[in-house]
């Protein structure tokens, strides 16, 4: 059998538009893992919050609650890890609360009651729209607005923080960028095949301009310290770095007491 020179061009794109697709499909399976129940809410331990729709930039319905302080100190705008949805974080509200601080909550494309499928493209899309949320809808300064991201969450924080300036970021559980964390579980399976430069938030924190806090557990299991040293060693001034005890999921529980008091004195210094 022969083929023409056409019908190879055109067997080698769609060999190409396949490999690229099914490389997609596998590296967002990877990267995340969505949890449609909602589990709690913010009044089972007692606080005030609304329930709110809002859209990103392609259309896609998201979902978000807005947990009030009613201090006037400023708000926060929480982006959560690549597991569970928002409904796993009423321990983390009720901290920021304690602190007079607003929280607003939200569910990336496909987590809880977002609709939508996951993509990096799409989580970045999402992040922007709770932006335009608080800023638009709430009128909230970006000047009053700490943005926080946890684990994967760090990641969209950093991009959101290169094209916007909050009043600072905080990095909590972090990587420099998703390759890393595969080639630290996976090293003999390189993960720059798989994941290219996907999530790279040391890139982004490099144009960040902002204060940054980071926050890392030498203990952490999923993504190694070290990867959390490289962000604060890359960021630019000024910054800080929190040292707390305890495992990727949970170290923040572990080290309440000095978790909460050391965020509340970098945001002392800068709110």
């Amino acid at each position: 059998m022969s083929f023409s020179r056409r019908g190879i061009v055109v067997a080698i794109v769609f060999f190409i538009s396949a490999a690229s697709m099914a490389e997609c499909s596998c590296k967002n399976r990877f990267l995340f893992y969505p949890y449609r129940e909602i589990v709690a809410v913010p009044s089972d331990e007692g606080f005030t919050y609304e329930d709110v729709y809002f859209r990103a930039s392609d259309g896609v319905r998201l979902n978000g609650w807005w947990v009030p302080a009613g201090k006037g100190r400023g708000a926060v705008l929480f982006c959560h890890g690549n597991g569970g949805n928002i409904s796993f974080l009423i321990q983390t509200v009720g901290i920021y609360k304690s602190m007079g601080l607003d929280v607003f909550l939200f569910d990336y494309r496909g987590y809880g009651r977002s609709e939508g499928v996951p993509t990096e493209e799409g989580t970045c899309r999402d992040v922007e729209a709770a932006w335009y949320y608080l800023t638009g809808v709430r009128k909230i300064e970006a000047g009053k607005i700490v943005v926080i991201g946890r684990s994967l969450g760090g990641a969209m924080a950093a991009w959101l923080c290169a094209a916007r300036t909050p009043r600072a970021l905080v990095l909590e559980s972090t990587f420099t960028r998703a390759a890393d964390v595969a080639n630290f579980h996976y090293p003999l399976a390189p993960g720059m095949l798989l994941f290219g430069d996907t999530y790279d938030t040391a890139a982004l924190l490099a144009r960040v301009r902002c204060p940054v806090l980071v926050i890392h557990s030498p203990e952490d299991e999923i993504v190694p310290y070290e990867l959390g040293e490289k962000l604060f060693r890359i960021a630019p001034e000024p910054k800080e770095m929190l040292v707390i005890r305890g495992p990727h999921n949970t170290g923040f529980m572990m080290s309440a007491t000095q978790y909460a008091s050391g965020i509340e004195q970098f945001l002392r210094k800068h709110i």
